[in-house]
């Protein structure tokens, strides 16, 4: 047989609770705002839905039942989670609760990356941020299978699925050997005095927009890059250089990264860079995402200025 299961009024376990608390009605009134009487009905009525007592009641003193302190667990757990429930999902729908995967190329964390990271964990504690090192076609791929919610990309192109938004725009320098004849001054490089040097560049196919980006400033300088050597990192490209294998051109923080033998020089033409953007999915409306690009939009102009 079916045993019912009756539907308890938060209001009346809120009432039992402060009644099991004082352990008499008077007082518990009184906590309660309200009079003497609709207590004792509301406590009646619980009674009768539960279908035992959960208060022996004598002239001059108040005490659980058996019953009774059962529910006194079990009523502190429901109103705990109840009370808890209620701010969490307040705490989500101002974006202040909930978790981020975060792709970002290497380069990201020599710029904007930290500073977002910084201010967002201060201002969104409750935001769990899982941080995951990716290049920029992997982040792509993230978004578009769900496996990241936002990331910081070079060059990126929109489409049906992604909305971008430039942050950052990175000056592009070069990078030489220090035993290079160019490399002994910090003015800026004309990339035609480069031209007929062998290239050490990341494959293309790990950002072919970025990769783009950089050749299309060589062509702007009348010649196509000729890559002697390729590597996926940023450290190993500059250690390759440091070498003697070739020279490339790089985003200027990659200058931070600091290898005996390597130089660095700015590009002579002003407008010679690349942009990070911050890239999510067009259908994702939460807020902790939303205060995350806010975030990354505010510290990109603090950079630039």
């Amino acid at each position: 047989m079916r045993i019912p299961r009756p539907e308890l009024d938060l209001r009346q376990l809120r009432a039992f609770v402060v009644v099991a608390e004082e352990l008499h009605f008077g007082r518990a009134a009184l906590k309660l705002g309200i009079a003497q009487p609709p207590l004792s009905q509301q406590i009646r009525r619980l009674e009768a839905k539960i279908g035992c007592a959960l208060f022996e009641r004598g002239t001059r003193h108040v005490e659980l039942t058996e019953a009774g302190r059962l529910l006194v667990g079990r009523a502190n757990d429901i109103l705990r989670a109840i009370g808890d429930t209620a701010r969490d999902v307040r705490m989500t729908g101002e974006g202040k609760l909930g978790r981020l995967v975060v792709g970002f190329p290497a380069t990201a964390s020599l710029t904007i990356l930290p500073k977002v990271v910084e201010a967002y964990r201060r201002d969104h504690p409750g935001v769990e941020l899982r941080l995951v090192e990716v290049p920029t076609s992997e982040q792509r791929h993230g978004l578009h299978e769900c496996t990241i919610d936002v990331g910081f990309l070079r060059e990126p192109k929109p489409d049906d699925i992604i909305e971008t938004t430039t942050v950052l725009r990175e000056r592009f320098v070069a990078v030489l050997p220090a035993s290079h004849s160019l490399a002994g001054t910090d003015a800026p490089l004309d990339l035609t005095k480069i031209a007929a040097e062998p290239f050490v560049m990341f494959p293309r196919a790990i950002g072919p927009e970025f990769f783009d980006r950089i050749e299309a400033e060589c062509l702007a300088a009348g010649f196509t890059p000729r890559i002697a050597q390729s590597a996926r990192e940023w450290q190993t490209i500059v250690g390759l250089v440091s070498a003697g294998v070739g020279v490339s051109v790089a985003p200027e923080s990659v200058a931070q990264i600091r290898i005996p033998g390597a130089a660095f020089r700015p590009i002579a033409r002003e407008d010679a860079g690349t942009d990070i953007a911050v890239c999510w999915r067009r259908a994702d409306r939460r807020a902790a995402l939303r205060s995350f690009v806010r975030i990354a939009q505010r510290a990109g102009q603090n950079a630039s200025r």
